[in-house]
């Protein structure tokens, strides 16, 4: 199954049914009254939240959702029935805002989360409704309201507490497979990750994290440079970032400070909340560097890589460095519980929800 994180739907809801002007008919009863009913409230539309869906897939090719329309009133008192609503399952994490003025209506943060999208309309009165003691037959009724109509954006944003930030070949996905079960691709060339990757970080019995891995950021990426700002999207959730630097780049001319630079002011550009959130450095890749040379190498990065919270030195690799990276985050995350903006016992359903191997590409 491909990931499609992105997807744009039209929603109608059900028409109100018409009330009814109609009058009592019975032998020996020459005036019996009105006796028109109401016409049914038309069907709703809802988007519920299922955390057993991870792509917007489902919405990819079928882009129009319309509800049932209500049934027109009857005589005799019969009220025209309802129609039913309609319930759209998006993963968790599906971002619903209007495509043409872009206002936010739903965020479905958490698992089962309901949220009303398109309201129907409601019946029309029939004329029963309008009797009184100087008008003892009205023949006044009302039309249905028409459901309402939008022109929605689906947007979804992985839950994770984690995110990976970094050029292509950084390591990123390395680091991911080292750390947890999940298996993205890794090979030797750049944009081997071309869409978000999750996977359960265990540090204990029941201490766990959840870990998104993104495609690589480059240098241009505002302007649409390698794929763009597309998914940096999926690390606006997460409590911290950690911001891989290969210390070892193919490129015998690349300069992994002017690269790291250069990917943080991608990131400003692209959200100023983004940009502030907590980011570690993490220096991959040092089991390709000499011993003779390591120190000199690290000291250099850190010292022109600007302000850092923390930093670690690793090779995803190899596994060095990367346990105490892991209990240092978990530590961090258990003090910083709504870090991410979100409660504890979501981050809880986020990483019960997610596999240990977990792979969004499906």
């Amino acid at each position: 199954m491909k990931f499609f994180d992105e997807a744009r739907i039209e929603v109608v809801a059900g028409d109100g049914g018409n009330g009814v002007a109609s009058f009592r008919r019975e032998k020996f009863i020459p005036f019996g009254g009105p006796d028109g009913g109401d016409g049914g409230r038309g069907g709703s539309i809802y988007a519920i939240a299922d955390r057993n869906l991870n792509t917007l897939i489902d919405f990819r090719y079928t882009r129009m959702f319309r509800a049932q329309r209500g049934e027109n009133g009857r005589g005799a008192d019969c009220y025209g029935k309802g129609g039913e609503d309609m319930e759209l399952r998006m993963p968790v994490g599906t971002v619903i805002s209007d495509a043409e003025t872009g206002v936010a209506l739903a965020d479905l943060d958490r698992d089962g989360k309901r949220a009303l999208i398109a309201r129907g309309g409601q019946g029309g009165l029939g004329n029963l409704h309008f009797k009184s003691s100087t008008n003892r037959a009205p023949r006044k009724c009302t039309p249905g309201t028409e459901g309402e109509h939008h022109l929605l954006k689906l947007e979804l944003k992985v839950l994770a507490d984690v995110g990976l930030l970094g050029l292509p070949n950084a390591g990123k996905s390395t680091f991911i497979r080292a750390v947890s079960s999940a298996k993205p691709k890794v090979a030797d060339y750049p944009f081997t990750t071309l869409h978000p990757n999750l996977g359960v970080v265990r540090v204990g019995h029941d201490r766990s994290f959840v870990i998104a891995d993104i495609p690589g950021l480059i240098e241009g990426a505002a302007e649409g440079a390698g794929l763009g700002h597309r998914f940096l999207k999926h690390l606006q959730r997460t409590g911290v970032l950690l911001h891989l630097v290969d210390l070892a780049p193919f490129d015998p001319e690349a300069d992994p400070v002017r690269d790291a630079r250069a990917i943080l002011a991608e990131l400003q550009k692209y959200d100023t909340a983004l940009y502030e959130k907590p980011r570690w450095l993490v220096i991959n890749k040092i089991d390709l560097v000499p011993e003779e040379e390591r120190e000199a190498r690290i000291a250099a990065l850190i010292g022109g890589y600007g302000e850092v919270e923390r930093h670690f030195v690793i090779s995803g690799l190899t596994g060095d460095g990367c346990k105490p990276l892991t209990y240092a985050i978990m530590d961090y995350l258990e003090q910083h519980p709504r870090a991410n903006g979100e409660a504890v016992e979501e981050d809880t359903d986020t990483a019960a929800r997610t596999d240990e191997s977990s792979n969004l590409e499906g």
